[in-house]
């Protein structure tokens, strides 16, 4: 069972862990052991609520396919508990990083005060150049 937050909880069942072979160098034992973790999470199918469904399915990132499927491989730990322990902490943190709720921006008006401080160093900075021109 994985927690997202307090109310938030993915069950066991809806995760789909495989073990696979890892790339890379690592001498003769990478051919026999598989330590990586390939993860899979299908989000239409899942029982997060349809916020978070909503929010993952429009979120642009590469590990989820067009399907709705989360696809999260772990190859960086030399064996496969801690690199489960990693995908489960990447779909976490994917999970909140999609339902995250920017804040908007509102425009602002620059101040009088900036504008006449503005133009009035424009105007200054202009002045000392024309000084620097030769004299006719």
């Amino acid at each position: 069972m994985l927690h997202i937050s307090n109310s938030v909880t993915i069950k066991s069942w809806e995760l789909q862990l495989t073990a696979i072979r890892s790339q890379g160098a690592g001498g003769q034992n990478v051919n026999k052991v598989s330590s990586a973790i390939h993860l899979r999470f299908d989000i239409h199918h899942s029982s997060l609520p349809d916020f978070y469904k909503e929010r993952l399915l429009a979120f642009k990132d590469s590990r989820i396919t067009k399907d709705g499927v989360i696809i999260i491989k772990a190859q960086q730990y030399r064996t496969q508990e801690k690199n489960r322990d990693d995908a489960l902490e990447r779909l976490k943190e994917l999970i909140l990083s999609a339902t995250k709720v920017e804040k908007v921006r509102r425009q602002t008006k620059p101040t009088r005060n900036s504008q006449k401080r503005r133009l009035e160093s424009k105007n200054q900075r202009s002045q000392t150049k024309k000084l620097r021109s030769k004299i006719n």
